[in-house]
């Protein structure tokens, strides 16, 4: 069951963080998903203990979703970086 709520969380953390930073466009249901999980980790490993808040393993609430969703706009400011870099 755990990998379901991974896939379907990473999904829509994914979807909402491709909103936030306008990539929508180009970002199809995998890339979210893959975006929202590596999110979810990043978040969970520099965010979570400053705010006190667990990860998605120990079970959703706000928090976690909230520590999911700042990790994974961290991971698309990151790769964005990269991408304007090397178009010019």
């Amino acid at each position: 069951m755990g990998i379901i709520i991974w896939l379907v969380m990473g999904g829509i953390v994914g979807w909402i963080a491709s909103l936030i930073m306008g990539n929508s466009e180009r970002q199809g249901i995998i890339l979210n998903v893959v975006v929202g999980i590596v999110g979810a980790l990043i978040g969970g490993w520099l965010i979570g203990p400053l705010l006190g808040a667990g990860s998605i393993n120990e079970g959703l609430s706000v928090m976690s979703f909230v520590v999911s969703l700042i990790g994974a706009v961290i991971l698309l400011a990151i790769v964005n970086l990269f991408q304007r870099r090397s178009t010019h």
